[in-house]
């Protein structure tokens, strides 16, 4: 009997493939472990987005090792596209699997073992951007169950843009996109298994469908899911959308909203700058900043509270004081309820590398600073207004109690529901305790009205 241990790192797409391998894994007779150092094999999915990604994972493989010196340690992901070599030389790593040859993981480790299959030698392991061609579909990863309350559902992959900064195309290669059928047989799946929160992701939601037959968008996949889901799971299960793009923020992404009854009222948006001439050097021109206010503006007729996040970019090549400025407007506009900050992180083969106008390094961290200190101002009013709602709808996320409500504000029951984790519990917000809403759960007749 082989064990084996899973060790995510980055998006929640990696997140989702390493669930469809360990179930693949442990459908060919392996046992997954919680504790490494129980593990004959352990995988680590990789993230490569930026230079502490690959910090981060250098130092869990060297701690894997350290702890379990003779577990074969099995590198995959998007740092493994990239640097196969240098991961190979890690103490501990018996085999590199590209991103791009990923999806062969399904089919057992590459390792002698019983029962887990075999794997050749990739044939892409000089960094080369994977083959996502035209013919070339999605790859097949599945899933039955998730390791968390909140179920991703992986609905494409891949981005077909090539952002001046972003390393993403180099190491997932373009987009592709799965069957619509597929996703509404997984959700089904996914319900029929306990699971009443959904995460619809991808890693360039706008090119959803282009691919596909009719070229159906992604707004197109949430009506249609709301359509067949909606008449039955109303009130008793929900979809989130992980990440849009400012460009996705049409009248028809209006229309499909403000008519759902399963879509939670949180958005998040991949906006990276508020400056025009900041977001045409990072090759995403194909939006303004001021589109997504009045998207917001519009949306607030059918939202009147809703959650908003953002990823954001300090430091950009020829971002200047005033250029910044022009972010902390937009997001002094914006209705944040939280974000993501990132300063600048130079990544190998990107455009961005030899742009001019590089900022210092303490600038980029500065402004960062400056960015999340206002953003954090804003999600502790957001909080404060939640107070004054007469319910939130909470997810259990754990026995401890520990949720997040519909517009993705983290919530804790003052005492732990009784309703085990994965369940939609109506309760009342009490107060806000260092950024958590600690809420306590109606009565059942109170629930029910």
């Amino acid at each position: 009997m082989t064990t084996f241990h899973t060790a995510t790192l980055g998006c929640k797409i990696n997140q989702y493939e390493t669930r469809s391998i360990a179930e693949a894994w442990t459908g060919r007779s392996a046992v997954e472990v919680d504790d490494p150092r129980a593990a004959d094999l352990i995988l680590v999915n990789s993230c490569a987005v930026t230079a502490n990604a690959v910090a981060d994972l250098r130092q869990a493989v060297r701690r894997f090792h350290r702890d379990n010196p003779e577990a074969g340690i099995i590198v995959t992901g998007c740092a493994a596209q990239v640097m196969p070599e240098e991961l190979a030389q890690l103490p501990g790593v018996v085999r590199v699997v590209s991103q791009a040859d990923k999806a062969r993981l399904l089919d057992g480790p590459g390792l002698d073992g019983p029962g887990l299959g075999s794997l050749e030698a990739s044939p892409n392991l000089d960094g080369n951007v994977p083959d996502k061609a035209e013919g070339v579909r999605f790859a097949p990863f599945s899933i039955t169950g998730y390791g968390r309350a909140r179920a991703v559902v992986k609905v494409q992959d891949g981005c077909s843009h090539f952002c001046t900064y972003c390393i993403v195309p180099l190491t997932r290669g373009r987009s592709v996109s799965r069957d619509p059928a597929e996703v509404e047989g997984e959700v089904a799946r996914l319900l029929g298994a306990g699971f009443r929160e959904f995460i619809l992701s991808g890693i360039n939601l706008r090119h959803f469908g282009r691919d596909l037959p009719g070229k159906p968008d992604f707004w197109d996949l949430v009506a249609r899911l709301e359509t067949n889901f909606a008449p039955e799971w109303t009130g008793r299960a929900r979809l989130r959308i992980s990440s849009v793009e400012p460009g996705q923020l049409t009248d028809k992404a209006l229309d499909v909203l403000g008519a759902s009854r399963l879509v939670c009222p949180q958005l998040h948006l991949s906006l990276q700058s508020g400056d025009p001439d900041v977001l045409k050097a990072m090759g995403r021109g194909h939006y303004s900043p001021q589109s997504a206010v009045d998207f917001m503006d519009r949306l607030k007729a059918f939202w009147p509270v809703m959650g908003l996040g953002a990823d954001l970019i300090t430091g950009f090549p020829g971002e200047t004081e005033e250029r910044f400025e022009h972010t902390l407007d937009l997001c002094r506009a914006l209705p944040l309820t939280y974000g993501h900050v990132f300063p600048y992180s130079e990544r190998p083969g990107t455009r961005a590398v030899d742009l001019p106008g590089a900022v210092d390094v303490p600038v980029r961290k500065e402004r960062a600073a400056r960015l999340r200190k206002l953003v954090g101002r804003k999600k502790a009013a957001f909080l404060k207004t939640l107070l004054d709602l007469p319910h939130l709808d909470v997810l259990v996320q754990d026995a401890r109690g520990r949720g997040v409500s519909e517009y993705y504000a983290a919530c804790r029951f003052e005492t732990p529901p009784d309703a085990p984790p994965r369940s939609l519990v109506r309760a009342r917000p009490l107060r806000v305790d260092k950024g958590v809403v600690v809420v306590g759960p109606f009565g059942p007749e109170e629930a029910e009205a």
